[in-house]
């Protein structure tokens, strides 16, 4: 398969999704492999794309593709998970008019992954592996803190175990260690045999990257003196971020928010708006930020906070704060939760109300006195389960499941 290409399809690159995008491309071609990302041209203008055109590397190169025109017909188009199985079908067939294609790594399988049982696989009989994110139908069944909904998670673990066994599916990587143990748990309960593709943990990677001194990381930032809480990633109203400032409208301590990341809409106006409710006002930065500002943002912060709503998996942020050893403060729900929950990476909250979030503030700064450090990290986090979350470990996992 060396002189063959593997394709990488992603057609979003908001969020983490070009990362995941890149780094699986990365693998391949430290693994001896030609490899193509195809996303749509929406893209173009995006850093992972213009650094990829500039690059020149005709072992890793970008392709735009967009969704085929509609057909006009109302139907099975009307649910998105047919719509993107089609459109990755279609990027499958340009590509493949023009280069044999010897693998696909889908980075976000939950596009399309449920409708796999009805129409089978997008790119034929050629191999493939998809990562997903968003599996939680089986949270509730292995400890997990998540909205109880029998009758869909029953429909969905039927509908996973059938996808499991799509034309060309060798392997399905999940950022969810609770997915493949539940798997395994309930195919020894039922004295059947695993069939279709292998299920394996994929851990959420984060870059092999120390911190920097954090002082020098504030002067890069422009920050001034004071504790800081970094909200980061893509801001939107799941952040908690409505509960979080009103929780800090009612504290006396300046206690002050680094805002780091994309808004959208209805958030930039929201936060326009409580500027000047603040005292000391947030430090905000709404745009793309690129690797070595976010290593200064979590050098630079005191905590990081995941008290996230209605969000129930993983987190690249924990996984970032875990390696930068910041205490969080995080949701009970979720893998967040789940993986927050014996208290050793932060308080725990089970609501979003200011009670419940100014009392884990108050845990971690329990001193109001200006310049009082942060409390530290309770248990021994470089025993944690996280602490496999690497971007090597990303690279193996990936190079084993095309191996």
């Amino acid at each position: 398969m060396t002189n063959d290409t593997v394709l990488v399809i992603e057609p979003n690159f908001t969020g983490h999704r070009w990362r995941y995008a890149e780094w699986a491309a990365d693998a391949c071609v430290e693994a001896g492999y030609r490899c193509l990302i195809v996303t749509a041209s929406a893209n173009a203008p995006h850093a992972l794309a213009q650094r990829l055109a500039a690059a020149g590397n005709p072992a890793l190169q970008i392709a735009f593709v967009d969704p085929p025109a509609p057909s006009g017909r109302r139907g099975l188009d009307s649910i998105s998970y047919v719509r993107f199985l089609r459109f990755f079908e279609h990027i499958y067939r340009s590509i493949n008019r023009e280069r044999g294609v010897a693998l696909v790594i889908v980075p976000y399988v939950d596009y399309f992954f449920y409708a796999l049982p009805f129409l089978g696989s997008p790119f034929g009989t050629t191999p493939w592996i998809g990562i997903t994110m968003r599996a939680s139908f089986h949270h509730t069944q292995v400890g997990v803190r998540a909205p109880r909904r029998p009758l869909v998670n029953a429909l969905k673990a039927a509908l996973f175990r059938r996808a499991l066994r799509s034309s060309g599916m060798k392997t399905l990587l999940s950022i969810d260690p609770t997915l493949r143990d539940w798997y395994t748990g309930t195919a020894d309960q039922r004295g059947a045999a695993l069939g279709g593709a292998a299920v394996l943990y994929l851990a959420d990677p984060f870059p092999d990257t120390v911190a920097g001194d954090p002082a020098e990381a504030r002067r890069r930032l422009q920050l001034e003196s004071g504790r800081y809480l970094l909200v980061y990633g893509a801001i939107t109203e799941r952040k908690g971020i409505h509960e979080l400032i009103d929780a800090l409208a009612e504290r006396q301590d300046p206690v002050r928010l680094l805002i780091a990341g994309e808004q959208d809409a209805d958030t930039r106006a929201y936060l326009q708006s409580i500027t000047s409710a603040l005292t000391p006002p947030p430090v905000i930065l709404d745009r793309f930020i690129p690797d070595d500002v976010e290593r200064d943002l979590f050098s630079a912060c005191d905590a990081v906070w995941l008290g996230y709503k209605g969000h129930y998996g993983m987190s690249g942020v924990l996984v970032q704060a875990y390696r930068f050893n910041k205490p969080v403060i995080a949701t009970s729900d979720g893998l967040i939760g789940w993986f927050c929950r014996n208290g050793e990476l932060g308080p725990v909250v089970d609501e979003l109300s200011g009670a419940a979030i100014n009392a884990a503030l108050d845990q971690l700064f329990p001193d109001d006195t200006p310049g009082t450090a942060v409390r530290p990290l309770l248990g021994a986090p470089a025993g944690h389960l996280l602490a496999q979350n690497t971007l090597s470990q990303f690279k193996k996992t990936l190079q084993l499941a095309i191996s």
